[in-house]
């Protein structure tokens, strides 16, 4: 495994335990702190990082069978959606925080690694064949 995709997994394994953390503190505690859009917001900042956690993963698995230049992009596009799009309501609704532009900035690069992800797997298909 290459050194690059070991950090890669650190950010996976470091999401997945953010995660886990702000799901359970929406699900517990949050609500006695705050209002249900808040806890709203969390939950979906919460949700949108699982399924970005998890296509991190799926991708860094494709890696070790065929790595490809652009699949950093994907990696790279996803994990600052991530922190812009989730990591901006988990701040609105847990510091008070509106970040305003950042959320769909974020939404706007998740976006974006989902078409790198086509495009690399159109380019890796038509190479390959």
């Amino acid at each position: 495994m290459q050194r690059i995709d070991k950090v890669w997994w650190c950010v996976a394994a470091l999401s997945g335990a953010v995660m886990v953390m702000l799901g359970a503190y929406a699900a517990h505690g949050l609500a006695a702190r705050t209002t249900e859009m808040m806890v709203s917001a969390v939950e979906t900042g919460v949700r949108y990082q699982a399924w970005h956690t998890l296509a991190i993963m799926v991708v860094l698995v494709w890696r070790q069978v065929q790595p490809l230049a652009g699949q950093r992009w994907v990696l790279a596009l996803w994990t600052l959606g991530v922190v812009c799009f989730s990591g901006s309501l988990y701040l609105m609704a847990l510091v008070g925080l509106n970040l305003g532009i950042v959320t769909p900035i974020g939404g706007l690069l998740l976006m974006a690694g989902w078409l790198a992800l086509g495009v690399v797997a159109l380019l890796a298909q038509h190479r390959y064949r």
